[in-house]
């Protein structure tokens, strides 16, 4: 079985100041663990503020188009330049609230790594596909929209985040083992197709991640880490989710 580097991820969405990225980065810097990869995305009037900090920083979302008359979308190729190394992709709120399709979404998966970003591949069921006993249809479909366009080799070059959309901002929290079946299931499913991606792939797991909960997540054995939402915006929590992936390493 491949050693998978597990990853930290802190997705802000609409939220963060100047101050916090100075708050996050300094408590980043001084947690500094080359065993763990620690991302934070903060809203993109942040980006530069907090590359220019020295964190590793990612963008929330790209446009699927090159520069042009497309008002308040944001470039991959202007997000790296800002110091972005990573990409949300297909986040459940930019589908559910924008209409990013599956399509879309795997058009801007081909642009960030175009543009030289990692995307980071966001899937997830909601409650009721859940409850109708869908998730792996679910998100089986959303993979294999980007396998579709892209093969699979495009999957080694990126980051997978398993994020149950009934789990995101609830409080509500799958248990380690149903988020542990679900990254199985993703990776069992990668497997049939090409079985050193599917083994290499770091999937992380999202949805209510704090510093009580994190360390029994991270433990299932294919579970690489989380990209965390509120959490990520208190930095004492935030490095304590950090050093719950040390227990994966």
């Amino acid at each position: 079985m491949a050693q998978r580097k597990p990853i930290v991820a802190g997705n802000w969405k609409m939220n963060g100041s100047i101050e916090l990225v100075s708050e996050i980065s300094t408590a980043i810097s001084k947690y500094k663990n080359e065993q763990v990869d620690v991302i934070i995305f903060p809203p993109a009037p942040l980006l530069c503020k907090a590359a220019e900090s020295g964190v590793n920083v990612g963008t929330q979302t790209i446009s699927e188009f090159d520069s042009g008359a497309f008002t308040g979308e944001i470039e991959a190729k202007l997000a790296k330049q800002l110091g972005a190394n990573y990409t949300l992709v297909g986040h459940s709120e930019r589908r559910a609230i924008f209409g990013e399709t599956s399509e879309i979404v795997a058009e801007k998966f081909a642009k960030a790594q175009e543009e030289g970003l990692i995307p980071v591949l966001c899937v997830g069921e909601t409650e009721k596909q859940r409850e109708l006993g869908e998730t792996e249809k679910v998100v089986a479909e959303q993979i294999n929209a980007v396998i579709s366009k892209l093969g699979i080799a495009a999957l080694s070059n990126s980051v997978l985040a398993y994020e149950p959309v009934w789990a995101i901002g609830t409080g509500k929290t799958a248990t380690p083992e149903q988020a542990q079946s679900v990254h199985k299931f993703i990776r069992d499913m990668l497997s049939t197709q090409s079985e050193p991606v599917a083994q290499a792939l770091q999937i992380l797991y999202g949805g209510s991640v704090n510093d009580k909960n994190s360390k029994s997540l991270f433990t299932q054995p294919d579970i690489d880490g989380g990209l965390i939402g509120g959490a990520s915006l208190k930095a004492d929590a935030f490095v304590s989710i950090c050093n719950s992936a040390l227990g994966n390493v």
